[in-house]
């Protein structure tokens, strides 16, 4: 594929998974737009891949669940650039018990991981269209299979995003333009994340990922056209196996070990 002039759009970019996604694809020689809030050393970012990697890159801060924030920025990388690859990763999680989450932190969450993936997957899928070969990967989680207490609004969100993923990939399978989700667990972004999940006992251990191996094996995979990416066997073949009254409890539990520590 000819990327000279064409870019690969990653929501979410400034860190962690995001992060790791602009930088394996840069490493591929592909331009880069990096999509974040204000005040994430973005610019920072997008300079630093341009020299280590001789690409063209763009960035855009923005909040995301703002409706208009969102037809804003698609109206921008329309206008402006050709785009084949398109990541959603942008999405936000939380711990709360549902009796003290407040509207704006239910609303946050459902218009960031429901809304504004469709919208934008909306909005730039002419654009995709258009390209001989395109890419969608939409990131979901793997609290996608299993309803967990104390998270509540975020495993429905990525149920959401699953399933949103798997009809789009279906509807585009006779176009140019290949859908695929990705469904990893808790991963090493920073060292608050990764004292919070040990704080869950063994399952949070377990599903422990490095973004940089996370991403480097979902864009392989995306690019083998694998419509769902399971980044981590075993939880997986545990989510499949265990039945939903053992599983749901054991989710649940190590998540109140988490608020309770």
């Amino acid at each position: 594929m000819d990327t000279k002039e064409s870019y690969a759009v990653v929501t979410g970019a400034s860190q962690g998974l995001g992060k790791a996604f602009a930088e394996n694809l840069a490493q591929k020689k592909i331009n880069v737009i990096l999509v974040s809030l204000p005040n994430q050393n973005l610019e920072d970012l997008s300079r630093s891949l341009e020299e280590l990697y001789d690409i063209k890159t763009h960035y855009y801060e923005t909040d995301l669940s703002v409706n208009e924030n969102v037809m804003k920025l698609t109206e921008w990388l329309n206008r402006s650039f050709d785009i084949h690859i398109l990541i959603n990763n942008a999405g936000l999680g939380g711990t709360k018990r549902f009796t003290e989450a407040t509207p704006d932190y239910i609303n946050r969450i459902l218009q960031v991981n429901v809304t504004a993936t469709s919208l934008i997957t909306h909005q730039l899928l002419p654009n995709l269209l258009k390209q001989p070969r395109a890419y969608i990967l939409n990131v979901s989680s793997m609290a996608a299979f299993s309803p967990i207490g104390f998270k509540t609004v975020y495993p429905a969100s990525k149920t959401f995003i699953h399933s949103f993923s798997r009809g789009l990939h279906e509807e585009l399978k006779d176009t140019s333009v290949f859908v695929s989700v990705v469904n990893p667990g808790a991963m090493k972004t920073n060292t608050d994340v990764c004292k919070r999940i040990e704080k869950q006992g063994f399952l949070g251990r377990m599903t422990l990922l490095n973004p940089d191996k996370v991403a480097s094996y979902s864009i392989h995979q995306l690019f083998k056209k694998d419509s769902v990416i399971m980044v981590n066997p075993l939880s997986w073949l545990l989510m499949k196996i265990l039945p939903i009254w053992i599983k749901l409890p054991l989710m649940t539990q190590a998540i109140k070990r988490e608020i309770e520590a």
